[in-house]
């Protein structure tokens, strides 16, 4: 009898490699096999094929995460409905660069909404099976949230957030890239500038931000970047919006050019989907950017060529961020806690970039 040789194995293929082929993100792919997440059924069957093509069959139990008995899963905490966490651009590239690295080291994502007030619906937080825990813009009573994971004894990696003990920041300068965007908007020689803000909580509020409701307010990043803003215009006006989207900038782009409305010759918008509502708004009342009014975004994101058809605008200027970093960042220390190594903070910084939407005010 003829032994039957032995056929050599190349490595194992990785999810990284999965989400290649099958040209989708790493989120996508990793959200594909752990069910977690909105992924349609056209990319679901794609991440699937190229599963079968590589010979990937799932997260490697084998992998240096499960050598001791662990779920070989890192939870990804978001205070929004996921459904409308998704419509975020940022959160997307976040989330990619979460699952690039836990996917390499042959993890999966569970993605998971922070309570709202206190313990009740805390649902997967108490029982769902998670080795660490990544907490993604969760400026909502995360209190509880926190509670039941250090009860749980998980490690807590937090992205964005006010100190919160035991957990290992990941941080990004909110107030400082806002107070650069400021000082840019100061030298051009503005002097009526107006702030549209994030939510400063889980209300979804639209309107003016009065000294009352920003005292109560508990939105990490949004305070931070508005805090950087009245660095430079102590008395500006800023406008809330109820979410981080094109829509809700329209809206209070329509508060400002409006009949009544404000008119400043300069707009902070801070996120870029904001920023474009707010340009699409200025443009529907007549008003040509940036030679009537300026507008500066934040976060650098790729934008559609749509959303500016109707004007010659081509770049928005903004602070670019580093989304898909802070997401390997965060990702690498949950993992190195995992392993009983120390784990690495990190600190992030925006940069300025100068688009077509900034100007000197008109008659300056």
């Amino acid at each position: 009898m003829t032994a039957e040789r032995a056929v050599p194995r190349g490595p194992r293929p990785t999810l990284v490699a999965v989400a290649r082929l099958a040209g989708v993100a790493p989120s996508t792919a990793s959200l594909a096999f752990s069910g977690s997440g909105p992924v349609s059924e056209d990319a679901k069957a794609r991440v699937l094929a190229a599963a079968a093509e590589l010979g990937y069959g799932g997260p490697d139990p084998r992998a240096r995460s499960l050598r001791r008995g662990r779920s070989g899963v890192i939870g990804v905490v978001m205070d929004e409905r996921l459904s409308d966490a998704f419509r975020d651009p940022v959160n997307v590239l976040t989330l990619d660069g979460i699952a690039e690295v836990a996917g390499e080291a042959g993890a999966s994502l569970l993605l998971v909404r922070s309570p709202l007030d206190d313990e009740q619906g805390l649902g997967p937080l108490v029982d769902a099976p998670m080795d660490a825990v990544v907490l993604v813009g969760c400026n909502v009573r995360i209190d509880p949230a926190v509670a039941v994971l250090r009860r749980r004894n998980i490690p807590v990696v937090a992205i964005e957030a006010d100190d919160i003990e035991g957990a290992v920041p990941i941080q990004l300068d909110n107030r400082e890239a806002s107070r650069r965007a400021a000082a840019f908007l100061r030298d051009l020689g503005h002097t009526d500038v107006t702030i549209v803000t994030l939510p400063l909580d889980g209300s979804h509020r639209r309107g003016p931000i009065d000294a009352e409701r920003e005292a109560e307010g508990i939105g990490f990043t949004s305070l931070e970047r508005l805090r950087g803003v009245r660095g430079v215009y102590p008395d500006s006006v800023a406008i809330e919006a109820a979410g981080s989207s094109v829509e809700e900038g329209r809206i209070a782009g329509v508060a400002l050019f409006g009949p009544g409305g404000a008119r400043p010759t300069a707009v902070v918008a801070q996120s870029d989907v904001l920023a474009v509502g707010v340009i699409s708004a200025a443009l529907d009342a007549g008003l040509r950017v940036p030679e009537d009014v300026s507008v500066v975004g934040f976060d650098g994101i790729p934008l559609d060529d749509s959303l500016m058809h109707r004007s010659p605008i081509r770049q928005l200027t903004t602070l670019v961020q580093p989304f898909v970093q802070k997401g390997q960042a965060a990702a690498r220390a949950a993992l190195a806690m995992l392993e009983g190594e120390a784990p690495q903070p990190a600190s992030f910084r925006s940069q300025l970039r100068v688009g077509d939407t900034t100007a000197p005010p008109p008659g300056a």
